[in-house]
């Protein structure tokens, strides 16, 4: 029989459940649904990080993957009529939005067509892991403990010899990818399955060992940088995790631990839907402040503080950020401009390629003091001392905030303390750290009394 592979976040041929239940029916017409809901939504740098990417996989199709442009409730149904398929083989997904998107497409197949769902992009199904009452976990150690004992699939292979059905192809696509490449990042990584596992193989060999103590420098750059391939699922965590089954050391250990915490977060949002863009542990008292001239300081990175600005700039520049920068720079926005979370996460999206609204967007309430931790109110980052701490030789100040270039060592961290260290036009402090720590624990206090 003929049957429907649509792509979504498994844009990839090998380890794809989905695709190899597909191909076992017959001729597979690969489809891509470029939702205009979530390509509005996606900003720049992920659009043209998806548009590359689906290209790259319609390269390994021989030129074969269908793209159309449209609402996935009307556009599958039709093409399975029109294609004459009796399946819909997906990936299942378990974000808010696609629930109801999935649902709203199995309601609208034509009578006949079934809609299959195979597999999932984590390494784990969100919900599957619960504690001895059978409820979700709330904290993430105890989840990664039953996390590791439910343990997971071992990696399948590529379908061989597949039968893609021909198609037309909608002529929007082609101007639409490539007004998006023309605004990627200037430095996005290569896309596609082949370049991921170049760049997972260099990391297992070459970083994977030293990766508990080098992954918090951002300066040294020793992290994996495989998030924005699994994003869209061009791999998939349980690849990365039968590769690192067999090395030893706390480095590979440790890296696992990254690989969960993305799973832990999705389980939270498939068992708080709400969570996505509203608190999940919310502090009612709680006061904001409405985003201002110092948050545009914030987002092009010229706030005054180092570490915060260099991370910003990283972000615009790549469109990823080290992650002890992307807290450091969240605890900034939520705590020393007392903004509420979703103003930064919502910028973290626009840029990102990266960009996951579960472990984005719980990242920062967990830094906000709003998720999953039960006391991180307590914690505020401080942007020097941090810089210091992580950064200690300022390479990664230098890096990427120039007018700081002339400044050897840590004083890349303290212009102000330096006779020449505005000579180069950095901008000075907005705010007072200390002052506004104070005041954020004062609100938070106030809110939690």
């Amino acid at each position: 029989m003929t049957s429907i592979m649509w792509f979504r976040r498994d844009l990839r041929l090998r380890d794809n459940p989905a695709l190899r239940a597909a191909a076992a029916d017959g001729p597979v017409l690969g489809l891509f649904v470029l939702d205009p809901v979530l390509w509005r939504t996606a900003g720049h740098s992920r659009r043209a990080w998806l548009a590359a990417n689906l290209r790259s996989l319609d390269d390994s199709m021989g030129g074969r993957l269908c793209v159309r442009i449209g609402d996935p409730a009307s556009l599958v149904p039709s093409l399975a009529k029109e294609v004459g398929a009796e399946r819909v083989h997906v990936t299942n997904d378990s974000t808010p939005y696609a629930l109801r998107r999935d649902r709203a497409v199995v309601d609208a197949l034509p009578d006949g067509v079934e809609g299959v769902a195979t597999g999932t992009p984590y390494a784990v199904p969100p919900g599957t892991v619960k504690n001895g009452s059978g409820n979700p976990y709330k904290v993430f150690t105890p989840f990664s403990r039953a996390w590791r004992d439910v343990g997971w699939d071992d990696p399948v292979q590529a379908p061989r010899g597949v039968d893609w059905v021909d198609h037309d192809d909608d002529q929007r696509v082609a101007a639409r990818f490539d007004k998006a490449l023309d605004e990627a990042p200037e430095s996005m990584p290569t896309a596609g399955e082949d370049a991921a596992w170049r760049r997972a193989r260099s990391f297992l060999e070459h970083d994977v060992a030293d990766y508990d103590d080098a992954r918090d420098d951002p300066g040294a750059d020793r992290t994996s940088r495989l998030s924005a391939y699994l994003k869209y699922g061009v791999l998939h965590p349980r690849q990365l995790l039968a590769e690192t089954q067999g090395r030893g050391g706390s480095g590979a250990r440790t890296f696992d631990t990254e690989l969960c915490w993305r799973d832990f977060y999705a389980d939270v949002l498939h068992h708080n839907p709400r969570s996505s863009w509203h608190d999940l542990n919310p502090v009612n008292a709680l006061t904001y402040d409405d985003p201002d001239d110092d948050v545009e300081a914030w987002k092009q990175g010229r706030t005054g503080f180092p570490i915060v600005d260099a991370g910003m700039r990283q972000l615009l520049h790549e469109g990823w950020m080290h992650n002890r920068v992307r807290m450091i720079t969240a605890s900034f926005l939520t705590k020393d401009l007392h903004v509420w979370w979703p103003v930064g996460a919502r910028h973290f999206l626009d840029h990102l390629l990266d960009g996951d609204i579960a472990s984005n967007n719980h990242g920062w309430q967990w830094v906000a003091g709003t998720g999953t931790d039960p006391s991180p109110y307590f914690r505020v980052f401080n942007p020097v001392t941090q810089g210091l701490k992580f950064d200690a030789a300022g390479d990664y100040v230098r890096r990427w905030v120039p007018e700081l270039r002339h400044l050897e060592g840590k004083r890349a961290h303290e212009p102000w303390d330096a006779e020449d260290g505005y000579a180069h036009d950095y901008p000075r402090r907005i705010v007072d750290h200390a002052e506004e720590r104070k005041e954020a624990l004062e609100r938070y206090g106030r809110g939690r009394d």
